[in-house]
């Protein structure tokens, strides 16, 4: 029973069957080949986008942090919600890539930014002259991670106060599929047409073995960003492998079908909880439960070896009822569910 992550779960069949075929023959390396071309068509279909400029990674903190660097100097203020993984889980990349890029964290309700308070901090960066750095983007996550989702609107609103302050808006969207599926939307509404300048598209947390791709949807602003790739290590020697999973994903729309079962799994699960008695912290809008459980319920599911994540973090151990983050798959099994269900409701007369 592990509900710690999606990345827990493994690489979709189609995924591993795309790098066996791909494996066959010889091409030329370092993504001139047809099948990076193939995905990076695909990509551009996906997002109406046909001048995107698209390039593949195989994490999703090298996305991040090679756009934070590329869009920020060093000297530059990075605007992102306090919980932000750029912010809370990847050791300083951002910081590091960027030479001293400086994260400026707002609060907001379930993982979302609130328009007014960006337009302020932004207002007193912009004030804050040498001694603070230069404002110089905005990023948000989609979905966030509280698992609340931004709807188009939403970013729009982000992102108007960003452009009208002169800085690039940047999406990480390592659930990016799972917010789709959740919203039903186009792609391309919920990030370029709602003024999303750079995306970093997940992959590896929706049925890829390691893949991401960096989309810059305004070309000029990937000036350079081929040469940052290959100096942090991500331009790779067999870059069709990392191609591979992604067009597998792009295919016949099986990106939003892994994800709508990841968010179905999700919903089922969220039902249980609630009939154990739990207490939801934020709305369950993709593929991540956020939800305070009975002291006694957690106690029996950790006893039976289910695996999950205290919220925020260990500290919140001993509390009663126990904050928790439980997180599924595009493949996490109905009876895994269904097991956890049954140990956070014994004993409760649910």
């Amino acid at each position: 029973m592990n509900f710690a992550s999606d990345n827990a779960y493994g690489a979709h069949p189609a995924v591993l069957q795309a790098l066996i075929d791909c494996n066959e023959g010889a091409v030329m390396g370092y993504g001139a080949d047809p099948v990076s071309a193939r995905a990076t068509a695909a990509i551009r279909d996906i997002f109406e986008a046909p001048d995107a400029e698209v390039h593949f990674v195989a994490t999703g903190t090298a996305a991040n942090a090679l756009v934070c660097a590329q869009l920020s100097p060093g000297f530059g203020r990075i605007y992102c919600h306090e919980d932000a993984h750029i912010e809370t889980s990847e050791c300083g990349a951002p910081e590091f890539f960027t030479g001293g890029g400086k994260l400026i964290t707002l609060a907001g309700a379930m993982g979302k930014l609130n328009a007014g308070h960006l337009q302020e901090a932004l207002r007193i960066g912009a004030a804050e002259g040498w001694n603070g750095g230069r404002n110089a983007m905005l990023s948000i996550t989609n979905s966030t991670e509280w698992g609340t989702v931004y709807t188009p609107q939403e970013v729009a609103a982000l992102s108007r106060i960003s452009h009208d302050a002169g800085l690039p808006v940047h999406m990480d969207g390592a659930r990016f599929a799972n917010a789709i599926a959740s919203l039903g939307c186009r792609p391309a509404d919920l990030t370029w047409r709602a003024g999303v300048d750079v995306l970093c598209f997940g992959g590896t947390k929706n049925g890829a073995m390691g893949a991401e791709a960096v989309i810059f949807f305004d070309p000029e602003l990937a000036e350079g960003f081929a040469y940052r790739r290959k100096q942090s290590g991500h331009v790779f020697s067999k870059q069709r492998f990392l191609a591979a999973q992604m067009l597998a994903l792009c295919e016949n729309g099986l990106w939003t079908q892994l994800a709508l079962q990841a968010n179905a799994a999700a919903t089922r699960l969220a039902e249980g909880v609630a009939r154990a008695g739990g207490h939801f912290l934020a709305p369950v809008q993709s593929n991540a439960i956020f939800a305070a459980i009975p002291l006694a319920a957690h106690q029996r599911a950790v006893a039976a070896g289910a695996k999950y994540h205290l919220w925020p973090d260990a500290s919140a151990d001993g509390s009663d009822p126990v904050p928790v983050r439980l997180v599924t798959s595009w493949n996490t099994p109905d009876c895994q569910i269904d097991a956890l269900v049954d140990l956070l409701c014994q004993g409760d007369g649910a």
